[in-house]
C-alpha cells in the first residue's frame, strides 16, 4: 500500500472518530435538556415572590381631619375709662396677669379732689336738715297751742324733705366721684398674657384714643375653628350626643401632638359657598403649646371600633366587583377573595367583612398573581403605626 492510499485511509478513520464524538455530544445535550424539561414539567410553575403580612386585630380609633386656627379663649384691649396723665405702668410686657392685677395707674389728686368736695357737701347738707328738722319740731308743739299756723309747719316739712332729697343726691354724687377716683387704677378684667405696651408713663391717656394701653389675651383655655364638609356633620352630632367628643392638635406637619381638648360646640348654620360647618374645640392649653393665630392639624375621634381586623391599606386592591385582597392559603397558593373594607390612615385598613384575624395577604407582588398561583412569602417591614 502506498502512502496516499495510506493518508486517505487515515483520514477517512479521524472524520469518522470526529463525526461520532460530535454525535455523541448532540445526543448528550438533548438527553440533559430532556431531563430538565421532565424535571420541571413535574415540579409545576415557578413560584412567585410576593410581601405579605397577617392581618392583626385591636381596637382602632376613628378620626375626622381638619385644619384649624388657634384663638384666645378671651381677648381684651385695655383702655382708660377716665382722662388723665399716667403716673405708673405696672406689668412687663408679655407677663401672666390675674383677674384684678393693676396694670397702671393713672393721677388720682384731682378725682380725689372731687371726692372729698362731694363728701363735704354732703356733710353741709346734712347739718342743715338737722337745722330744719329742729324748726319743724317746734313748728308741731306751737301748732298745739295755736301759737303757729299750719302753713307754717307744711312749709317746713317740705323744706326738711328737701335737705334729705339732697343728702340723697349728695350720696350719689360721692359714689360717682369714688367710681371715678377707682378708675384711676386699670386693673385686669380676666386672667391672660400682657402684649406690648403703647402707652408710655408721663403721657396723658384718653377715653377716646385710638391705641390702647395694651391688649390682653387669655390663652389658658384656648380654642381652635376649624370647618369639616357638611357629609360629616351627622357622625360629629352623633358623636356628641353621646358624649364628651376628644379633639386633638397636631403641629403643621401633622406629626407632633401639641394638646388634647373637647369638641366645644358646632356652628348654626353650612356655609352653602363651601358646603363646609364651623366647629370650635377648646384646650386647657396650661403648658402654653398653642398660640393665637397658629395653624394647626385637627383630629376628632368619632369613633372606636372594638376588635376590628386590619391589614396595611397597600394589601386592598380594586377590582371591577369592588375591593378584594389576595389572601395566602396554607399550601402556599393565593386566592382572590372580595372585601369589605375602610381605610382609617396610611398604616391602617379596617375590613368589616371577608377576611378574618391571622390569615395572611399579600401587600406587595399582587400584579403577578392569579388564582392558585403558588408563592414564595417574604415577611413585610414594619410599618410604623399614626395615631390617627
Amino acid at each position: 500500500m502506498d502512502a496516499s492510499t495510506k493518508g486517505r485511509r487515515s483520514r477517512r478513520i479521524f472524520f469518522a472518530v470526529a463525526g461520532l464524538a460530535v454525535a455523541a455530544v448532540v445526543a448528550g445535550v438533548a438527553v440533559s435538556r430532556l431531563t430538565k424539561s421532565r424535571t420541571a414539567h413535574a415540579a409545576g410553575p415557578p413560584s412567585v415572590p410576593v410581601t405579605a403580612t397577617s392581618a392583626g386585630q385591636r381596637d382602632v380609633p376613628i378620626f375626622y381631619h381638619a385644619l384649624g386656627t388657634v384663638m384666645a379663649f378671651s381677648t381684651v384691649s385695655i383702655r382708660a375709662q377716665i382722662n388723665g396723665q399716667i403716673v405708673s405702668i405696672d406689668f412687663r410686657q408679655g407677663q401672666d396677669v390675674r383677674k384684678g392685677d393693676v396694670l397702671a395707674k393713672i393721677d388720682p389728686a384731682p378725682f380725689q379732689a372731687s371726692l372729698d368736695q362731694a363728701v363735704a357737701k354732703k356733710s353741709q347738707d346734712e347739718a342743715q336738715l338737722i337745722d330744719a328738722q329742729k324748726d319743724l319740731a317746734r313748728f308741731k308743739t306751737l301748732v298745739v297751742r295755736n301759737a303757729e299756723t299750719q302753713q307754717n309747719v307744711d312749709a317746713q316739712q317740705a323744706k326738711v324733705d328737701q335737705f334729705k332729697a339732697m343728702i340723697d343726691a349728695d350720696q350719689a354724687a360721692i359714689e360717682a366721684a369714688q367710681t371715678q377716683l377707682n378708675y384711676t387704677a386699670i386693673a385686669a378684667p380676666i386672667d391672660g398674657v400682657v402684649g406690648f405696651r403703647q402707652v408710655d408713663i408721663g403721657n396723658i391717656i384718653h377715653t377716646t384714643d385710638a391705641n390702647p394701653l395694651t391688649v390682653l389675651t387669655q390663652i389658658k383655655p384656648c380654642v381652635a375653628i376649624f370647618t369639616l364638609p357638611q357629609d360629616d356633620l351627622g357622625p360629629v352630632r352623633e358623636a356628641m350626643v353621646g358624649g364628651s367628643v376628644q379633639v386633638l392638635a397636631f403641629d403643621q406637619d401633622n406629626v407632633k401632638q401639641l394638646a388634647q381638648g373637647r369638641l366645644l360646640l358646632i356652628d348654626n348654620q353650612i356655609d352653602q359657598s363651601t358646603s363646609t360647618i364651623r366647629l370650635k374645640a377648646e384646650f386647657p392649653n396650661q403648658d402654653e403649646r398653642l398660640w393665637p393665630g397658629e395653624f394647626v392639624h385637627i383630629r376628632i375621634l368619632i369613633a372606636t371600633r372594638k376588635h376590628a381586623v386590619t391589614i396595611p391599606p397597600v394589601a386592598v386592591q380594586r377590582g371591577p366587583d369592588g375591593l378584594y385582597v389576595w389572601v395566602i392559603k396554607p399550601n402556599d397558593t393565593v386566592e382572590q377573595r372580595p372585601i369589605d373594607a375602610q381605610t382609617v390612615n396610611q398604616s391602617t385598613a379596617i375590613v368589616s367583612k371577608g377576611l378574618a384575624a391571622g390569615e395572611r395577604v399579600v401587600v406587595d407582588g399582587q400584579s403577578r398573581l392569579d388564582e392558585g398561583v403558588h408563592v414564595n412569602i417574604r415577611p413585610a417591614s414594619a410599618a410604623p403605626q399614626e395615631a390617627g
